[in-house]
Order: structure tokens, then C-alpha cells, then sequence
């Protein structure tokens, strides 16, 4: 499947609703409200002053054209971290995005990054035998299975 990544401002925040409120995906994510197209808007607006800041990359993910969902490398609490939020139409491309994202990790030198997945979720096994470390962790009052990566 051909994926392809383009800015935030490149998407139409109306394309954005069905991907973002999704029922199946909201299981995986802190709950938050639904988006509203407002709330949208305001939220793209956040992530792009993310892109901007160095060492950060803010993408959607397009596959065979398609909008899938975002992805982006961020500044959480003074450290890089990894961020994937996919369709679940297209969850086979996970792997993919994530490989990409890590060659991003590369391009900007750094030395290593986190991803967080809702505690909820089962543990990666991939992700468990080459992270760092695998650690529980609290962000936002929210219980999650943090992995530790190397940037190699």
C-alpha cells in the first residue's frame, strides 16, 4: 500500500472528522470530547505550531490517497516522542509508519524517542524487544505502557 505523508495544511479539517471520531480508534486514546468541526480546527492549529518547533514533525498519513490518520514526532515533557493515530481501516500500515518516523528520529539526530500506548492496549512485542526500556506511565491522568527507543 503506497503511503504518503502531507502538512496539516494540505488537509481539509472536514476530512479529518471521520478519521479523528472514529468509534473503534477513540477506544485506544485518552477519551476527550468528539470533535467538533470548531474544536477541529483549533486542535490542526496546535499541532502545526508543533511542526514548527525544531526536532518535530507533524504529518497526516495518506494511503493509496486516502486520508488514514496523523502521525508526528513531538516535545512532550522535554522529550521526543512518537505519535500514531490510524484509521482503524488501515492499522496494517502501523509498522510502516512507524519506520519512517524512526528515519524522521534519524534526519533530526536524535538520540532517542518514546511512544505511549493507552494501558489498555496489549503490549507490542516488537516494540518490547527493541526498546530501551518498558516502563507503566502517567500522562494527562492517564495510565500507559511507555517504550523507551534507541534512534539507531
Amino acid at each position: 500500500m503506497k503511503i504518503d505523508y502531507i502538512k496539516f495544511t494540505d488537509i481539509k479539517p472536514e476530512d479529518f472528522l471521520p478519521v479523528l471520531n472514529n468509534d473503534k480508534l477513540r477506544l485506544h486514546l485518552m477519551a476527550h470530547d468528539r470533535f467538533t468541526l470548531d474544536s477541529l480546527v483549533d486542535w490542526m492549529d496546535a499541532k502545526l505550531l508543533v511542526d514548527s518547533q525544531p526536532g518535530c514533525k507533524v504529518r497526516g498519513i495518506l494511503c493509496e490517497g486516502e486520508l488514514a490518520g496523523w502521525c508526528a514526532i513531538q516535545l512532550e515533557a522535554g522529550k521526543y516522542e512518537l505519535a500514531m493515530i490510524i484509521h482503524e481501516s488501515y492499522w496494517g500500515v502501523g509498522k510502516n509508519v512507524f519506520s519512517d518516523m524512526m528515519g524522521w528520529a534519524r534526519d533530526f539526530n536524535h538520540d532517542e524517542v518514546s511512544i505511549h500506548f493507552l494501558h489498555t492496549r496489549p503490549r507490542y512485542k516488537y516494540l518490547t524487544k527493541i526498546a530501551k526500556s518498558v516502563q507503566e506511565t502517567e500522562l494527562y491522568g492517564n495510565k500507559f505502557v511507555s517504550y523507551q527507543l534507541a534512534v539507531i
